[in-house]
């Protein structure tokens, strides 16, 4: 477990102001360091993993969390370039999204998401769900750092 150290990058691809505040708030609770990165929309997360205009200078995330829906690029779109990107593809990427429809689910693993969690409408429950995505990610679950 990461409880000190160099902090866990996470970067967070989320278009609704609400659900990134919730998540920052699941995550600052967090047993494990982690430095949470928000990108608004799709073309933002590429630019941000590119390391692209504003972005020179941020760090390589440690774990992606993905919304689907998304403007500008949607996370489908997202989620194949990072798999067909030979520096990106190593990334562990968890589809975080209010879809439950079985299309989705079985074409973000065709893309090679790495899980798929269906976002709770309710407040606790999405505060559990974010927690558990965390226990299990960054404290189960070892990650490259290369």
């Amino acid at each position: 477990m990461n409880t000190g150290g160099v902090p866990i990058e996470i970067l967070l691809v989320e278009d609704n102001p609400g659900d990134a505040r919730l998540t920052r708030e699941a995550l600052r609770d967090a047993k494990v360091r982690n430095n949470l990165h928000v990108a608004a929309d799709g073309v933002e997360a590429l630019a941000f993993l590119r390391r692209q205009g504003t972005h020179a200078a941020v760090p390589m995330p440690d774990l992606i969390l993905l919304d689907l829906n998304l403007p500008k690029k949607d996370g489908r779109e997202v989620l194949e370039e990072i798999k067909q990107d030979d520096r990106l593809r190593h990334i562990p990427v968890v589809i975080l999204t209010t879809s439950q429809a079985e299309r989705d689910i079985a074409e973000s693993y065709r893309l090679r998401a790495n899980a798929y969690v269906t976002k709770p409408v309710d407040l606790e429950q999405f505060l559990k769900v974010v927690q558990s995505i965390e226990h299990f990610w960054l404290e189960i679950v070892k990650l490259s750092r290369i």
